[in-house]
């Protein structure tokens, strides 16, 4: 069991001696599934002077005879135990995320325990990040770098913290004590690629073998603690595979069912932890499955089980419809058939590696996507589609299922008149492209025969350019092949979907869709089996590409739980505009927007359903409960048959807008009004930013500025087409632009405010609104948006509050003692009229000089800014493209119905994103 070690030329010789010993091709099945190299009992490790002690051998026949008699006792007591297969067996994968830290460790046994299967398997892997620590333990080891003693360290601590944490009793010591064995075999495998200069691959999946190998007793303990009957197992005394020349390996299904039946009839629990990613040799030399192996793994042994299903827990909710980091509304696809899966695997994206898919498709096994951070997502489910769907009962459903991309690729295109009708030109062109062992990713022929374009990957290309200038050396200089061309920076775009064989279409439409978003294709590949259409196409167009095809085909039905916060006088709107438009959406665009919850400052209704906003006011009074947010948020957001939930703040409460960068990391989009989130402290926003750009979730707030005016999205939409913004200048409060669109003649200011207030447009103290502090604030936020970083303290704020007033105890005090100082702006107005101009209340954003500003300032009467009527907002882009003549949004900028529609727009916006048609 041990690998015990030492350095010694002559043990090695003795070694080599024993290698050829009667007894040394034995099939003997070691029964030490602790320790890790049980296996390499038989096998000599003398390269680079390094010497294992396989344990003591006291004459050449007896290991003979007690193999025999081993083989003997396992035969019966097989006849005894029995290995059950079928439906009975369930297979769960866990990869490294999944158990990461101990609480991680706990949360994966707790789902194994919860799973009602009769019979469980379960494969994990290492430990996040482990098998990378352990890869840099060699590489280190073999580069000479003495730090490898301290990496060997930290790997030790990590798990053993990690066991301190999980066990107790007789498993923490003896796992405690296996792992200080396992690191110290460890150290003395490393000294000798630290002496060696190099790794042999033996010695390297050893090494890397071991996180599996520990994780699986950890897990295995911690299972066994809450009363379940489970053992675990070390794959390589069941799986056994051969190498590949292509670096990967096939499985040896026949010899690994002997073997498992061996190793069940030993172990036969109801529950079983297996070690992902490693396995043996048929000569049972430990090796590994290459990267993805544990998938793989966890694949094998659902065939050898033939298991009723094989869940793949990782961290994202499932397969989506294209990468999320480039499509935001690409959406979860529920179901996917293995040739979908298979097609999309292998063009990239973040779905199988292609060859899990092939030890289960022989016995109809589904496979679930599932993630582990968020058990309420139902998953993507890869199996073999039912015959009423082949027959095409779904036929609504899009014939498109998702897209993939791969980057940095190259074309290669081999051409001239020579090549038509010659046999074995092809044949010629890939034998070389095959002896520099480079990838051909796609391959695209003319019927002409007069060119052959492939795509191997950007690092490879020059390699195969060389070698194919080599060999048709004499062919170019006779003129036969007229080039062998590189077109660089190139990336591959897949359409995937098992229905596009059967609809008439499918091609038209996906070279539609490009044409329109001015994408040119390089290169096109079609198999006979219609599964998937591939183009090459410019890498700097790859996600316009990418965007136009998913928008164009993926049309699904989008359900979102919302929750409403502050329903005042613009909430209330919204839940109103929900309630009257409700019934169109869903109908004729396939948008289902339910309302979880409402709450106030007091006060929340939350419903399980879905709230009836046709009498949403006497529900509140009725059924309404005390506010808490916490449990408000965890009501709206736990609804387990709704993915999808946003949280709509229409308060100016900056406690609120505290909570968005919590919600947005919980998955839960969020749209608001609110200004504080945005004008805050520059790191907060700065940090919510870089939160909202990381993550899948949304964060709209289009109504912050300018109610329902589309300045935000105005603004980035210049940005995003590469203009440079210049200035942005405007009038930004509806409340202010009334009180000088009416402070005219020989009216006085206090009676134009008192006017306003009685109207409507101020807030209860008119101060919030003179103060210019909201002006500043909306200031501040197109500032962000346009790439300054200043604080709401950087933006200098002409205040039309008088000093003496500013203290003034209450609204009704202020409005009585502001005539006393009407004198002041009776004078500026006067000013400004015997020059033939306007007064107006601006806000500033001057991104040359890097600043911005409030302030009260004059205006020719024919300049825009002096036609406004009402409660307008006027705002002025003045970028390098709109130099001479600013691009100017205007409308009504104030007003609970405009800001209530800003908000709707904004709600609208996200689900298009989500996947509703747009």
């Amino acid at each position: 069991m041990a690998f015990s070690s030492s350095i010694s030329s002559s043990l090695c010789k003795l070694s080599s001696q024993n290698a050829h010993s009667p007894d040394y091709n034995s099939n003997k099945i070691f029964n030490s599934r602790c320790g890790p190299f049980s296996s390499l009992h038989q096998f000599p490790i003398c390269k680079m002077g390094y010497v294992c002690q396989w344990g003591r051998r006291k004459s050449s026949s007896t290991p003979f005879i007690s193999a025999s008699l081993m083989d003997i006792s396992l035969d019966k007591s097989m006849e005894k135990v029995q290995l059950p297969k079928g439906d009975i067996w369930s297979v769960h994968k866990f990869g490294g995320t999944c158990v990461g830290t101990s609480e991680r460790i706990k949360n994966v046994a707790e789902i194994i325990v919860g799973d009602d299967s009769e019979r469980k398997l379960v494969v994990v892997s290492a430990m996040s990040k482990v098998t990378d620590m352990m890869y840099d333990l060699i590489y280190k080891a073999q580069s000479r770098d003495d730090s490898y003693l301290f990496a060997v360290d930290a790997v030790l601590e990590k798990h053993r913290l990690t066991a301190l944490d999980l066990l107790d009793g007789d498993d923490l010591a003896s796992f405690l004590l296996q792992l200080h064995h396992d690191v110290n075999e460890i150290k003395e495998m490393l000294r000798a690629i630290y002496i060696a200069g190099h790794a042999t691959e033996l010695f390297s999946d050893i090494i890397v073998g071991h996180g599996e190998l520990w994780t699986a007793q950890m897990l295995s303990s911690v299972v066994r603690k809450k009363g379940v009957d489970c053992q675990w197992m070390d794959t390589r005394d069941v799986l056994i595979v051969n190498p590949t020349s292509a670096n990967q390996v096939d499985p040896d299904f026949v010899e690994s069912e002997i073997r498992l039946k061996k190793w069940f009839s030993q172990n036969p629990a109801k529950t079983i932890v297996a070690t992902g990613f490693i396995a043996s040799t048929p000569q049972n030399i430990p090796t590994t499955l290459k990267r993805d192996g544990s998938d793989f793994s966890a694949a094998i042994m659902g065939a050898l089980f033939r298991a009723g299903q094989v869940t793949i827990w990782t961290d994202v909710d499932g397969v989506y419809s294209a990468d999320p980091r480039k499509v935001a509304d690409a959406v979860i696809l529920n179901k996917l058939s293995y040739q979908e899966a298979w097609e999309m695997s292998y063009f990239g994206a973040n779905v199988l590696h292609p060859r899990t898919i092939i030890p289960v498709m022989q016995y109809d096994i589904p496979i679930v996507i599932r993630n582990i951070f968020n058990l309420s997502a139902p998953g993507t489910m890869i199996c073999r589609p039912s015959v009423d769907e082949n027959e095409g009962s779904q036929c609504l459903d899009s014939p498109v299922k998702g897209f993939a991309t791969i980057d940095n690729v190259a074309l290669i295109n081999v051409e001239g008149t020579g090549m038509a009708g010659v046999p074995g030109t092809a044949s010629a062109i890939f034998s070389a492209v095959k002896d520099v062992g480079a990838n051909v990713i796609m391959i695209s022929q003319a019927s002409s025969e007069h060119s052959v374009c492939f795509a191997v990957p950007e690092k490879e290309v020059e390699a195969v350019a060389e070698a194919l200038q080599s060999r048709f050396r004499q062919a170019l200089d006779a003129g036969r092949l007229s080039q062998v061309a590189v077109v660089p920076n190139c990336s591959i775009l897949a359409t995937v979907g098992e229905k596009m064989a059967s609809t008439p279409g499918v091609s038209a439409s996906l070279f539609s869709a490009l044409a329109k978003a001015n994408v040119n294709i390089r290169a096109i590949a079609q198999g006979c089996s219609e599964y998937n259409i591939t183009v090459v196409v410019k890498r700097e167009d790859c996600i316009r590409a990418l965007k136009a095809v998913h928008s164009r085909f993926y049309l699904s039905r989008t359900t979102i739980a919302m929750g409403i916060i502050g329903p005042g006088l613009i909430g209330g709107t919204l839940l109103d505009q929900l309630r009257d438009q409700a019934a169109v959406l869903k109908e004729d665009f396939n948008i289902d927007l339910r309302v979880m919850g409402i709450t106030g400052s007091n006060t929340m209704l939350l419903s399980d359903s879905g709230i009836d906003l046709s009498r949403w006011r006497e529900l509140v009074k009725e059924k309404g409960e005390v506010a808490d947010m916490q449990k408000f948020v965890n009501r709206v957001h736990g609804n387990h048959f709704i993915p999808n939930t946003v949280l709509v703040d229409c308060t100016a409460d900056s406690n609120v807008a505290s909570h968005y960068y919590e919600w947005l990391r919980k998955g839960i989009h969020v749209i608001t009004p609110n200004k504080k989130a945005n004008s805050g402290p520059l790191d907060q926003y700065l940090k919510l930013r870089a939160l909202q750009r990381q993550s899948y979730t949304h964060y709209f707030y289009e109504a912050t500025v300018g109610a329902g005016l589309p300045i935000i999205s105005t603004l980035r939409g210049l940005l995003e087409t590469g203009d440079k913004i210049l200035r942005i200048e405007g009038i930004f409060s509806g409340t202010l632009s009334y009180i000088f669109n009416n402070f005219k003649g020989t009216r006085n200011f206090s009676e134009v405010v008192s006017e306003a207030k009685q109207a409507g447009y101020t807030e209860p103290d008119p101060r919030d609104d003179l103060s210019g502090t909201d002006v500043a604030r909306k200031v501040i936020i197109l500032a962000r948006e346009s790439g300054l970083k200043l604080e709401l303290s950087d933006t200098p704020v002409q205040s039309l509050v008088p000093e003496p007033l500013r203290a003034a105890a209450s609204a009704e005090e202020f409005m009585q003692q502001l005539p006393q100082h009407d004198k002041d702006m009776a004078k500026q107005l006067q000013d400004a009229e015997d020059a033939g101009e306007v007064l107006r209340y601006v806000g500033v954003v001057d991104v040359i000089n890097q600043k911005g500003l409030v302030e009260l300032r004059r205006y020719k009467k024919d300049h825009p800014f002096a036609q406004l009527s009402g409660s307008d907002n006027i705002i002025a882009f003045t970028t390098a493209r709109y130099k001479n003549q600013p691009l100017i949004v205007r409308g009504p900028g104030a007003g609970a119905q405009v800001t209530a529609g800003g908000i709707f727009s904004d709600v609208l916006r996200l689900a298009s994103y989500l996947g509703a048609p747009s």
